[in-house]
């Protein structure tokens, strides 16, 4: 039955559908995407698990607002081209969410399923959507208001500056996008793996933005090519900054400049943007060891040490100062490490690492931990043992703990306001800075978080600017 109309008893009947993915046993030797996507089966059943609420509350979950019922209730009834235009009115990524984004913690979180079952698939019939419509090569352009005759510098082409662009485009603004690397995307690009988020995917969605004549300038970096205002300078009205939060973190023990100890930001932007999991069709070497630890137990983590499984090191390891349950990292994502052969050593931080009188790395010294009260992030502070430091062979480390933010355009803006790690101060709702015509959003603001928190970020950015633009009123 391809229909919206059954009893709620027997939705709640149809099994979630799992997603077809890439054997373990193969995956983990090739850069080939993991998740293979539904079926129009799958797609269609799953929709029909949606109870299609009165009050939807999956949509408080999602920070671009997607109206979740409306796009599942038109799957349901297999008028796909309608799904995806519908999500479109509030997301302009949905190949992109759809695969990235945690649903679980999020829109899927607050379905009301999950009181006695599975909560429906939203993000994967997101990506199904997205997909077919890729697959089919006609792409759905929505319509673009009349030129305002204004122009907007949206500084980052990462999610927040994307999302901000694609809406200001639709409003009728002359955006112009300027990247500081050579490609689009921000974290997208350099940070997320080709098993997760093929890059082919990121360049159709971006070249959807061109079509609406969005303009993109790269290695154009703001704070060195041109400063914000530079930018004014040249006649442009507002200005959105969406740099992220590319300033890797390290822990400050001994050892960590040592040959073979990376940081996550260096190891996946060689690998992801570089193409060295392509060497040497690409001449992008990128150091592999046999023995590799990860430290950190997030998503970018997970890619690390996903990634060096499949550049060929015969142990990749997660080194993780918590337990697995206060892991930040996705469960799915979790669940694809362990069955790629990953190991997972929880309650483990290193202390310091030691190498060869060549300077190479060739052990790391680390203590064992446990749980204690919990701390400002909710999850139970990790306490020291002691007597319990031991050693593991590695000859390489990748340090996956957290970024800080990119600091060029703080310091060449001296009227704009930071918080004492360097994040722009920015209102929550209007993105509005202590600059006049400056809004910012992302991670630039919040510090590291999701893409799609980046996505509702750009947006709210982007009505913001309109109304500052309209009146002049700041």
């Amino acid at each position: 039955m391809r229909s919206n109309d059954l009893p709620n008893k027997e939705r709640m009947k149809i099994p979630r559908q799992t997603m077809p993915e890439q054997p373990a046993n193969i995956r983990n030797a090739n850069f080939s995407e993991v998740n293979l996507g539904y079926t129009e089966e799958q797609a269609v059943l799953e929709a029909q698990r949606c109870l299609q609420c009165k009050k939807p509350t999956c949509i408080d979950g999602c920070p671009v607002n997607i109206k979740i019922p409306d796009f599942i209730d038109l799957i349901a009834k297999g008028d796909f081209d309608g799904a995806v235009a519908r999500i479109k009115e509030d997301n302009s990524l949905p190949a992109v969410c759809g695969r990235v984004c945690p649903q679980e913690e999020q829109c899927e979180a607050l379905c009301v399923l999950t009181k006695k079952h599975e909560s429906v698939a939203i993000g994967r019939l997101e990506r199904f959507v997205a997909d077919r419509e890729r697959l089919s090569g006609v792409f759905q352009t929505p319509k673009k208001a009349a030129s305002k005759g204004k122009s907007v510098a949206v500084v980052g082409s990462g999610p927040a500056g994307l999302a901000c662009a694609t809406d200001l485009a639709l409003l009728g603004y002359d955006v112009t996008v300027m990247e500081a690397l050579h490609e689009y995307g921000g974290v997208l690009a350099y940070g997320i793996p080709e098993f997760r988020l093929p890059k082919n995917i990121l360049k159709l969605e971006i070249d959807n933005l061109k079509k609406l004549g969005v303009r993109f300038e790269n290695n154009f970096i703001v704070g060195r090519t041109a400063t914000v205002n530079d930018l004014f300078e040249e006649n442009y009205d507002a200005v959105f900054v969406g740099v992220g939060a590319g300033l890797p973190w390290f822990m400050d023990i001994p050892g960590e400049n040592l040959i073979g100890v990376y940081s996550a930001n260096e190891f996946l932007t060689r690998v992801n943007l570089m193409h060295a999991y392509e060497f040497p069709k690409w001449d992008t070497p990128v150091q592999v060891g046999k023995n590799v630890i990860v430290v950190g137990g997030g998503n970018t983590a997970m890619d690390a040490v996903r990634t060096a499984k499949r550049l060929g090191a015969e142990r990749a390891m997660i080194v993780y100062r918590r337990s697995e349950l206060e892991m930040p990292a996705r469960i799915e994502e979790i669940h694809h490490a362990k069955d790629e052969g990953i190991e997972f050593l929880t309650l483990v931080n290193p202390v310091r690492y030691e190498g060869d009188a060549s300077g190479h790395l060739k052990k790391a010294v680390c203590v064992r931990m446990e749980l204690g009260e919990p701390d400002a992030s909710g999850r139970r502070r990790p306490v020291l043992l002691p007597d319990s430091e031991f050693e593991i062979d590695v000859d390489q480390v990748v340090v996956a703990i957290g970024n800080g933010s990119n600091p060029i355009i703080g310091q060449t803006t001296p009227d704009l306001d930071l918080n004492k790690w360097g994040n722009i101060l920015a209102d929550g709702e209007s993105a509005k800075t202590s600059k006049k015509g400056v809004f910012a959003g992302g991670d630039i603001v919040t510090g590291g978080a999701t893409v799609i928190l980046a996505m509702g970020a750009g947006r709210k950015a982007a009505a913001a600017i309109d109304e500052y633009l309209k009146t002049g009123i700041w």
